[in-house]
């Protein structure tokens, strides 16, 4: 019996080799490491002081190979959503602000022994270390699907025995570092990024597959590519690559798979042209190219698919072409300046230009500057005339000014920063490498006035780029200088502008023609979309729904502060981040006049419009109020009028019928003299009389009374109903 036990034990022993049965204890703590720095995803919970990490199954989503007592492969992939991988209906997911990258490698690079490192799908954000060359056996790497942002490291090309080099689906821009040291490269993926404008400098012919589709490439495919007779697949779809047309990729001995779709190559192919026996895809559609497809092209037979839609090609099975002329005209305005002769002459052109456009960025910065502090120390009030958009607004007759009220100078506004980045005036090209030239898949919403688009700046954040095509003449100097009076507007409970870029006409260059605004991006919905859906209605309870119209009561009196009055406030305006937190996201500033008009100087009528504008957005806050109180939008005028009357009439009779009209996802969780209170300044904000309603610091002073009636109740653990209506019975007198 025992000497069975003991053949067992020794059977079983050398059976199962040692060096897997055993992790170093070092390596064993950096899983635990590396566990705690990606927040404990899904794939890697379960992990306890007995789990043997060299014996777990391995999945499409974690793999751990060991030996020696080492680990020589780790795979983990994720479930967070990488920019690319996000749609209009989702949001990206990095980790938290507690994530340090550099950290994170210096753990990871521990592993000596790693041969296959892939990290997937796991929200990894900020720049890759160069410390990442530590890996010197490393053979297959694979980040893609994150947020790493930046230049690929220059150390990368360290990895003498790198075979697969895959950094997909990030956030990764400017040049691609030399790569031709990487004489064992099969495989390299670089698309899904903002890497550009030059074609990268490859130059290994072992490379089977070359993907580097979804950049900003902006230059010609170079010829060398002629000599990479391994290449299978070969992606460079959704660039801005242009003349020539490089024939010799169709008869690459290897070739299977070619997409060059989506970039700017023109011109016709040579009807000689041979295609290779391996070719089964090919896709050139959305480019320039003319004449006719050489005759391995033309059409798709049983054993090749071919797509050539959208260029300019004749005799083809497909309806779906341009007019040559489009090519023609297309082709010119986007073919690469001619070099010339005199390299000095054209230095010393450069730099006079560079140092023409130096002196001129001094001369409007100190302009700006010079009308910032004429405006502020001067109080000029502008009446002038504009245009407004769904998210950002642009009002007619909307105003700048200080105005006053009651003998109460209005204050100074105040810059908050929020930790923001500092305004920044973009280029055309940084609007369009943000939006992937203003891609239909990342529209998320488009007005009367413009379309707004969801952009990834270079830094990795998420934004929202509105463009708005202007209707009227408006010089772009003046439009700066307005545009740099927006980018103040920074507060808690603001959606900010970040930034802007002006557009002029080719042929008219004193004129603008269209504004990009760059906005944050909240990324929780609107007020409305949460009153309108019961689950997302379930969660405002009373007390985040005071917190909610609190802010926006504060939001519009920072925008009254500064004289901007007249806003479209709205349920679908509001705006909630992650933690609930109201943000306007539209008001009004004005835009200057038209180029040949003079500035109106204020008068009686302006004071008199700009009262009025904010007795207005008294209004609006009092339907919000409302809404917030019954639980659900409110659609018409006739319907807002019927409401107040109930919760008036409620308020007067009892306690019982106004809790009967409150949204049931709130009963129980309010105070009723907190209630009674808000109640209050709705219906008081619902004055048919403009004159009769509060300012928005009254406002703000009752909905801070409810707040502290509220607590006090919570505290007490009074929330079932304190039916007394036990308030002030100066609350009218108040708001007056």
């Amino acid at each position: 019996m025992m000497r069975g036990f003991l053949f067992l034990v020794l059977l079983l022993f050398f059976l199962v080799p040692f060096s897997c049965a055993q992790l170093v204890p070092a390596e064993n703590r950096i899983l635990f490491q590396i566990q705690e720095f990606l927040e404990y995803p899904t794939v890697l919970q379960g992990w306890n002081n007995w789990t043997n990490f060299c014996y777990l199954p391995q999945t499409p989503s974690l793999i751990i190979t060991c030996s020696s007592g080492h680990i020589t492969e780790l795979t983990i992939v994720g479930n967070k959503k990488s920019p690319s991988q996000s749609s209009k209906s989702s949001t990206p997911q990095a980790l938290s602000g507690k994530f340090s990258i550099d950290s994170f490698f210096t753990v990871v690079t521990k592993l000596s022994s790693l041969k296959k490192l892939s990290l997937v799908s796991l929200g990894l954000w900020g720049p890759l270390p160069a410390k990442i060359s530590r890996f010197h056996s490393l053979e297959v790497l694979n980040i893609s699907s994150n947020f790493i942002v930046g230049e690929i490291p220059s150390s990368i090309v360290n990895f003498k025995n790198l075979k697969s080099l895959v950094l997909a689906s990030n956030l990764f821009n400017g040049s691609v570092p030399d790569l031709k040291g990487l004489k064992t490269l099969e495989v390299l993926d670089l698309s899904d990024n903002h890497l550009g404008p030059k074609f990268p400098s490859i130059g290994n012919n072992n490379l089977v597959t070359l993907n580097l589709s979804n950049n900003f490439l902006r230059s010609e495919i170079p010829n060398g590519l002629n000599k990479f007779t391994h290449l299978q697949i070969l992606d460079f779809s959704s660039n801005k690559l242009v003349v020539p047309m490089p024939s010799f990729l169709f008869s690459l001995p290897a070739i299977q798979f070619i997409s060059i779709a989506k970039n700017q190559l023109s011109g016709a192919l040579p009807a000689s042209v041979s295609c290779s026996n391996n070719l089964k895809f090919v896709d050139v559609s959305s480019n320039l190219l003319m004449g006719k497809l050489p005759a391995c092209l033309g059409s798709s037979s049983r054993n090749r698919t071919v797509i050539n839609i959208w260029n300019c090609l004749s005799s083809t099975s497909t309806k779906y072409q341009h007019p040559h002329t489009f090519c023609e005209k297309q082709a010119i305005a986007v073919k690469p300046p001619s070099r010339t002769h005199d390299e000095k002459q054209q230095s010393t052109i450069k730099l006079g230009v560079v140092l023409g456009l130096i002196a001129g960025i001094v001369v409007v910065v100190g302009a700006i500057g010079l009308l910032i502090f004429f405006i502020v120390k001067k109080v000029t009030r502008n009446r002038v005339q504009g245009y407004k958009n769904d998210t950002f607004g642009f009002e007619k007759n909307s105003t700048l000014s200080k105005a006053a009220d009651g003998g109460n100078a209005r204050r100074t506004m105040r810059m908050v920063s929020l930790g923001l980045p500092p305004y920044h005036v973009f280029t055309l090209e940084e609007m369009e490498e943000a939006t992937n030239n203003f891609d239909p898949t990342n529209l998320v919403g488009e007005g009367s006035h413009g379309q707004l688009y969801r952009g990834w700046l270079r830094d990795g954040s998420v934004v929202l780029v509105k463009c708005l095509k202007l209707k009227q003449k408006h010089s772009p100097q003046i439009l700066q200088q307005h545009m740099e009076m927006i980018s103040k507007l920074r507060h808690r409970h603001l959606v900010s502008v970040l930034g802007h870029c002006v557009v002029t006409y080719q042929d008219h260059p004193n004129t603008a023609s269209t504004v990009f605004v760059v906005l944050e991006n909240v990324v929780n919905g609107s007020l409305k979309d949460h009153l309108s859906d019961w689950r997302k209605r379930d969660v405002l309870k009373w007390p985040q729904r005071m917190g909610i119209t609190m802010g926006i009561a504060k939001g519009i009196q920072y925008l009254h502060t500064g004289g901007v009055t007249g806003n479209d406030i709205k349920l679908e305006n509001v705006l909630l981040d992650e933690t609930l937190t109201a943000r306007i996201s539209s008001y009004n500033i004005s835009l200057p006049p038209k180029v040949g008009f003079e500035t109106p100087h204020a008068g009686p009528d302006h004071f008199t419009s700009s009262k009025q504008a904010e007795k207005e957005d008294i209004y609006q806050l009092g339907i919000i109020l409302l809404e917030v109180i019954i639980g659900r939008p409110i659609n018409s005028q006739s319907e807002t009028e019927d409401l107040k009357l109930q919760v008036e009439t409620a308020l007067a009779e009892s306690p019982s019928k106004l809790r009967d009209l409150t949204d049931p996802c709130i009963r129980g969780t309010f105070a009723y003299d907190s209630l009674k209170t808000t109640v209050q300044i709705a219906i008081n904000c619902l004055e048919k009389e403009p004159s009769r309603r509060p300012s928005v610091e009254d406002v703000l002073w009752h909905m801070q009374y409810s707040v502290q009636v509220q607590e006090g109740a919570t505290n007490s653990g009074n929330l079932s109903g304190n039916l007394s209506g036990k308030i002030s019975g100066n609350l009218n007198n108040k708001f007056y």
